[in-house]
Parts: structure tokens; sequence; C-alpha cells
């Protein structure tokens, strides 16, 4: 009999977490090509002569009207081949071009990334977010790293300044040792929706000028927040279960 129950309430809670997991497998991600690889005219500076262009995304320009120097690079190619820009091939220092850092081919989120320059031709990359609701809350994930440009030396800082719509918001700053990666970091940052649609931008910030700084970005996600609501209803439910499993062995324990 205690065996039935258990395997009934076992049940029970699993419909319940189920259920949950239903309703978070509904929620969509806002965001088109977070993980860059709709790409056309292939690897290299985004939208530089036309080429390198990336689904949903638009490469801005700096205060001089540069493009941004903000690559996309395929897996593999960053420390070998490189990739075109308008200053020429930018490479990062990495373990086939005679560097011991570890960057590896690609970043967890598998493919291609991005590669900013943090101290020359800043600029953001950028696309509008649809379907928001104002005055809700979005929570912007995505994995990043800090790198260096080949053929430089020197210690360098990595961070990513994240806007929506109005607010800017800044990941936390690597620190780089000279020629090296620092590893591919997971971050979330949370923003109030103003309208419907709003404007997302990474903007690469780096020092010092001279030996380039790049920040990497890879797998971004929009998604609605969860209400508080919804997660106490749910945190109230499974302790329900404990509670009502736990009054039932207690009960059969002492006949």
């Amino acid at each position: 009999m205690i065996s039935k129950f258990r395997s009934t309430a076992f049940a029970a809670f699993v419909g319940l977490a189920m259920s949950f997991a239903a309703v978070g497998a509904k929620a969509t991600n806002l965001v088109t090509n977070g993980s860059f690889e709709q790409l056309t005219g292939g690897i290299g500076q985004i939208g530089y002569n036309g080429s390198s262009l990336l689904t949903g995304w638009t490469n801005g320009t700096d205060g001089s009207g540069n493009l941004g120097y903000n690559f996309v690079y395929s897996s593999g190619s960053a420390d070998t081949t490189g990739a075109n820009g308008d200053s020429g091939n930018v490479k990062l220092w990495g373990p086939n071009d005679g560097s011991n850092n570890g960057l590896p081919a690609t970043s967890p989120d598998g493919g291609n990334y991005i590669a900013a320059d943090g101290a020359y031709q800043t600029a953001p990359i950028s696309q509008t977010i649809n379907g928001l609701t104002a005055g809700k809350q979005y929570t912007v994930s995505f994995w990043f790293a800090g790198a260096q440009q080949y053929g430089f030396n020197g210690v360098t800082t990595e961070k990513w300044l994240v806007s929506l719509g109005g607010t800017q918001l800044s990941t936390a700053t690597l620190t780089d040792p000279s020629n090296g990666f620092t590893g591919w970091q997971y971050t979330t940052l949370t923003f109030t929706a103003g309208a419907s649609s709003q404007v997302l931008s990474f903007l690469a910030a780096g020092t010092p000028n001279g030996e380039p700084p790049f920040t990497l970005l890879d797998g971004v996600s929009v998604y609605a927040t969860p209400e508080p609501g919804s997660v106490v209803m749910m945190l109230t439910g499974l302790v329900a279960m404990g509670l009502l499993v736990r009054r039932r062995q207690l009960s059969r324990a002492s006949l």
C-alpha cells in the first residue's frame, strides 16, 4: 500500500514538474539569428563591401563614419585563415598561430561567433526586437569571452555594453593576458521593455588602445522573464506535494 502511494505521489510530482516545463517550453526566443549561423558573403567584418551579412543584425558606424570593426568568424578560422576587414586580415591569438592560450575552435554555442574590437572603430551590432510588452521584464542571455588580435602584445581587458531601448547594462570586465584568451563566460542581463519594439545592441569596450582587445559573442537569446507569481505557484505546488508525501509516510509508520 505504501509502495503504491509512493508511486502515485511520484507520478503526480513528475506531472506537476512537466506541466511547468511545458509552459516554459512555449517561451519564444525573440532574437533572430542569435547564434550567427545565417550568414551570406562569407566570414569577415560585418557588412564590409556588402559581404559578411548576418541575417537580422546590423553593423553600426563609429563617430567618424567608419564601419564597426566587428567580425564574424567560422569554427576554427580565428587563429588560422583569419577574416578580412577594411584594415586588412584579422586573426586572433590561438594555438594555431603560435599561442598556447587555449582559444577553442568554436564557442560553447557552436559554429560562428562574433569578435569585436573594443578600442578601434567601435560601433554596436544591433537588431530590432519585436513582440515585447511595455513594462514587462526580459532576460538577455549570451556567451562572451576576451581575446587579442594576432601580432600584438600586452594585457588587455574586454566587456560588452548591452542596450535594450534606452537602457544600457554592462557585463563583467574580463582581463586577458598578453596573447591570451579568457575562456568563455555565460551571462544574463535583465531589462524592462519600454515599448513593443526596441533595439537590442552589443558594443564592445576594451583597453588599452593599440593592443587590440577583442570581445567575443555567441548564443544570444531574449526571453520574457518568468512572472514571480508563476514561480511561487510552482514552488508552492512542489512543497505541498513533499509535505503530503511526508505526512502519509509518518502516518503509515505509526500504524
